[in-house]
Parts: C-alpha cells; structure tokens; sequence
C-alpha cells in the first residue's frame, strides 16, 4: 500500500505545538540543566529517546523560565539571495520523475524556491530563469519591492530576453522578529489572516474571520491573493514541425476564467510561454497548442500551467512556504527572577518542559520563572567552589545527603541533589555537618524551604538538547533560539 504524510500535516503538526504556548490552560517553560562537564565536554552526547533522558534532565535542572506565544515562531530553511546561485521554481506537481530545476528535489519543499534578501525581504521563486535553450541560469540580480500584486522580472545577465527570473513578494521580516528568531539557519514566518479561509495570527485572524488590517505589506499581500491565478507556465517539451512566431491571446482552458498567455515558437519548437493574464478560480489547466491559429501541423509540445496554492500565492506564507519548524526564542537576564538563574555557574543542557506542578502540589505553574535546586546556609563555606561534591557524613553511604554545589552567594550554597552510593536521595537538615572529601567544612545553619520552586518530574519535557558549557556572568544575557521540526 503507497501512502505519505503530507507537507501539510507536518506544518498542521507545528501549529498545534507553537498553539500550546499560548493556552491558558497550558504553561510551558525553557529549562537550563547540567552545571558540570560531560565525559568529553566538546563533544555532548546526543539525547536519548526515553525516560532515562527524562529523570536525568529533571536530576541535573537548574531553573526554568516561562515562554509565551510572542516568544514562539513558525520557521523556514534560511536561503539567502545570493548572485550566481540557482533557484527552484514553484510547482505543483513535483516527484520523482519530475523533479525541481535547480536542485533536484522530488518535493517542492525539500527545493530553494524562496529567498530572504539583505533588506529582510522574504520572495517566493515563481520562475526560474532560463536561457534561448531553455537551460537554467544563476540568479545575479536581487529581487526588490513590495507590491501586493505585482511579479518582479529580472533582468539576469545570462537569462534570455524577457526570461529571467519571477519573484512574489512574500513578506518582510520585522526588526523585533529578526532579533527574537533570526538565525543563521532559520528564519520566521507567520501568516496574518487577511483571508476568511485562512486561519492566522492576525488580530482577529482565525479561520471565517478575516485579520484586521495592521498596515504591514504582507497584510496586503495576503488580502490581495488570487484563488487560481496560473502566473507560469511550464514547456516540458518543445515538439516539433510548428510555425516560427509569437502567438497572442492564447486562452488558458480549464475551471476557471481569463487566463491567457502568449507562445513563443522557434526552430519549429515551443520555446517558452509568458503568462499575459493570469485570470482566476483554476485547479485545472490546459493550454491547447494545436489549436492555436496559425501555429501549423506540428506536433508533441507539451506545457503545463502552473496550479497556484489554495486560495492563491502570498494568502498563507506558513502553508506555501512549508513553515514546519517551530523557532522558541527565551532570554536569560543577568540573575533573572529573584536569584532563580544563578550567574556564578555554566549549564550544557536546555530543554521544554509543558504543564510542570507548582513544587508540593498537583497545580500547573504559573510563574514566570521557577527554581529546580535547593538551598541552604553554612557556618562557613571556606574552601568551597561550585561544582564541588558536599555531604552530610565524612563518607557516602545510605542515608547520606549528598549535593553538588551549583552557586554560592555570601554564605547561601545553591545545590542539586545527587544520589547516594546506595541509590537513594536524603535532605540535608538545620546542625548537619557539612562535609567535602572527608573533611568538614561547617555546619548547616538554615535550610531554605522555598526552594525548590518546581516540583520534580511533573508535567512533560517535550525537547531535550545536549550541547557545550555555556557559561554565565553577573552582566550577561543569553539568547536562547530552540529549532524543532516536525
């Protein structure tokens, strides 16, 4: 039996989750773990898939920090514009047998058939440039503008005559987006909702409710996209016998109405077909070659008009543009809530955790950071230092509290819990006497009962990333960008 799971189901799949982030029946946070180094700290072992992964992301958890729906994006595959590169051209009818022009792909979204340029403009391929053979060419000159409507031609220098490539003016990425889930790799994407059948993320944007209008241009891009519009049409094969000559007013057949475009015949062959009037409301197309007036007894050209997307190009730039990464962007500052993210530490493990309890309750989290280690206070912490190992016993036995330290601030030792040569986990109390190496180093004056803030193994880690140190200052911010695919 042949199946396959559509591109649309996986992008239907990133929605749900980047959906999650914004209930308010759900709380999901970015967690930081892992404050010492691996077995070889520059090469971090790759997660496992189960719940061994699971416990020890919740043993060696420092702190999380709550992430809300303006922190969550839909992503893309960055492709920067760039001269003297080859580019895909959309289609709708891409496979094995009829892969994409520039890179070979039996599937539009595994192509390089949209670019993001300097100015942060996002374009999608409609046509790939070509030469009087009809060969693909490099791209070398930028698309630009913005027009809702209108399909920017270049000029490229290898191109024939009226055959560079076609671009459409997607969206432009904003200043705030570009900071938050711009990287290297990856660029975001969203859809505003301008359309009544789409569902989007506009102000009122959902599906039966157009967007409002907020003044951007990809609102208007979306607002003003055709159902059914063909803007290209394929020759797959030029056949033969035919009258040279440009033939005019050549209706575009099918369901629906107006298309008309022009054919190019050269060398008794089909050379090219421009698009005159892209017309509407098409799912099926056709252009009869034979019955053009004129064009003679030749025979075996083959063209095929291009299907736009559903409800027309630039209506829903996650859906066209294949947005089935989900880009969390999270910002740590300095020693950020109260204390909860200490800065006199590393951390080599991020994660998401979703629905975590409110430490000794079943009630899901609310606040927007939450502590994972304990804390208490020393008579002395002379000769301490973070990740040392501390106990409540000259030696590890059962019954032994044991603790690695994670931060230490005045006379305060943040610790993580570790277990005891026997399996087991034990507290250490107010008068313990605190031990390193078999040497005592003071007494325990106080336990801080406040922390942790989180109760241990509750809620779902949905993502775990295993990576280098990454080390933490008094005055530093990090910029935590998580890409998920789905």
């Amino acid at each position: 039996m042949a199946a396959i799971i559509t591109e649309k189901f996986r992008v239907h799949n990133a929605k749900q989750f980047k959906e999650d982030f914004g209930e308010s029946a759900s709380s999901s946070y970015i967690f930081i773990g892992r404050p010492w180094a691996w077995t070889d700290d520059n090469n971090p072992p790759s997660p496992a898939n189960g719940i061994g992964e699971e416990v020890d992301a919740w043993s060696d958890m420092i702190a999380m920090k709550k992430v809300s729906s303006s922190d969550v994006s839909h992503g893309l595959t960055r492709y920067d514009w760039t001269s003297g590169t080859t580019y895909d051209e959309y289609a709708h009818d891409y496979s094995s047998s009829n892969t994409t022009p520039a890179t070979a792909q039996n599937s539009l979204f595994d192509g390089r058939f949209y670019v993001i340029t300097d100015e942060y403009n996002v374009y999608k391929c409609i046509r790939t440039g070509r030469d009087a053979s009809g060969a693909v060419v490099a791209s070398d000159v930028k698309p630009t503008g913005t027009s809702s409507t209108s399909i920017v031609t270049t000029s490229d220098s290898n191109a024939a005559s009226g055959r560079g490539y076609q671009w459409k003016y997607m969206y432009t990425i904003s200043a705030s987006d570009t900071i938050k889930f711009v990287t290297n790799d990856f660029i975001p994407v969203k859809t505003l909702g301008a359309q009544t059948e789409i569902d989007g993320t506009g102000t009122s944007g959902g599906m039966g409710s157009s967007a409002t209008d907020d003044g951007s241009s990809q609102w208007d891009v979306e607002n003003d996209a055709v159902d059914g519009a063909i803007y290209h049409i394929r020759v797959d094969a030029g056949g033969s016998g035919y009258n040279d000559g440009s033939y005019t007013s050549v209706a575009i057949d099918g369901d629906g109405s107006s298309g008309a475009c022009t054919v190019v015949v050269a060398s008794g062959a089909v050379s090219y077909v421009t698009v005159t009037t892209v017309g509407s409301g098409y799912k099926r197309a056709s252009v009869d070659i034979a019955g053009i007036t004129g064009i003679g007894s030749g025979s075996n050209a083959v063209v095929t008009p291009i299907i736009s997307p559903i409800i027309g190009h630039g209506a829903d730039p996650v859906q066209e543009l294949g947005g089935n990464y989900v880009i969390v962007n999270s910002r740590l500052e300095f020693a950020e809530g109260s204390g909860d993210f200490p800065t006199d530490n590393d951390f080599r493990r991020i994660g998401i955790v979703q629905d975590p309890f409110t430490v000794g309750t079943t009630t899901v989290a609310t606040a927007t950071t939450l502590s994972a280690y304990k804390k208490m206070t020393l008579s002395s912490v002379s000769g301490l230092s973070v990740d040392d190992i501390i106990l409540d016993a000259s030696s590890d036995g059962a019954g032994v509290a044991v603790g690695r330290i994670l931060s230490i601030t005045g006379s305060v030792v943040s610790y993580i819990p570790v277990a005891n040569s026997e399996g087991g986990y034990a507290d250490f109390a107010a008068a313990d006497t605190v031990y390193k190496g078999g040497s005592s180093i003071g007494t325990v004056s106080s336990v801080d009962a406040n922390f942790p803030e989180v109760e241990k193994y509750s809620g779902q880690i949905m993502y775990i990333e295993n990576r280098g140190a990454v080390s933490r200052a008094a005055d530093q911010i990090e910029d935590i960008k998580l890409i998920i695919e789905m």
